[in-house]
């Protein structure tokens, strides 16, 4: 069995944990859970419990660490993301993430590798409410590629960001335009996605990124396009709730144990 933990216990983590309840992670213990909000994190842990399976609530990162686990999946924030990864790699720790955006940061990303590779360890970076990143890949090395990524939010998503002004409640238009780390400079949280396109292919500086908000959309839609003299690929999900995120994990998890991998 390889030892289980979560950094985060919001939405996203619980599908986790769910799916460890239902089974669907045999291979794994899920033996603690972190979360600075003491709250959120007994709430995991006794839903762990009340189905037979010891699970320890964490509030502070080292003791989390201390359980010694084989694996921690990140469901935070990119800020959350770099405080937690080097000393979970250094613990002999690898790392399932979904704040990518923290690896937009090219001196962390650079520091994250070097000591992964130091101590035997591994990050994941979950497909998120996208994908596609193996034909990303593949294209990127043939050679002379270039990316772009659009995103589709509702206005509601963005009330609270830089870019709302009221106009946008009746008005379709695109909010930004830039590259995935300038994107993730100005929306922390809602473009992690972007960036882990742009890793799978051309790089945060490279990749051209908008974000259009429509009044009245429902949900998000993530479309990546990566062309080259031979390719022209195109990756369009749509996902009405962010759970797509969760269940991406849950498919990391299964592919890092798996004898078959996809």
């Amino acid at each position: 069995m390889k030892k289980l933990v979560i950094a985060g216990c919001g939405y996203l983590a619980e599908i986790v944990v769910n799916a460890v309840i239902n089974g669907l992670l045999p291979e794994y213990d899920l033996v603690g859970v972190y979360s600075r909000t003491a709250s959120k994190a007994d709430y995991l842990a006794a839903k762990m419990q009340q189905h037979g399976k010891p699970c320890i609530a964490c509030t502070a990162l080292d003791d989390l660490l201390a359980l010694k686990p084989d694996y921690l999946v990140e469901t935070t924030s990119p800020a959350g993301m770099k405080q937690i990864a080097l000393p979970a790699l250094k613990n002999g720790t690898s790392v399932i993430t979904l704040s990518i955006g923290a690896l937009a940061d090219t001196d962390f990303y650079n520091e994250v590798k070097e000591t992964a590779k130091a101590n035997g360890t591994r990050v994941y970076i979950a497909s998120g409410a996208t994908g596609g990143f193996d034909v990303l890949r593949t294209a990127t090395l043939m050679g002379n590629a270039s990316a772009r990524f659009f995103n589709e939010k509702g206005v509601r998503a963005l009330r609270r960001s830089v870019v709302y002004d009221p106009s946008l409640e009746t008005e379709k238009r695109i909010v930004f335009s830039g590259t995935a780390r300038e994107a993730i400079g100005v929306f922390p949280t809602g473009l992690n996605v972007s960036v882990a396109a742009s890793l799978a292919s051309v790089g945060p500086e490279k990749m051209q990124v908008a974000m259009q908000s429509t009044p009245g959309f429902i949900g998000d839609t993530q479309r990546v396009e990566i062309k080259n003299d031979q390719v022209h690929a195109v990756v369009d999900v749509y996902s009405a709730t962010s759970e797509i995120a969760g269940w991406s994990v849950v498919s990391t998890l299964i592919n890092i144990v798996s004898p078959i991998v996809f």
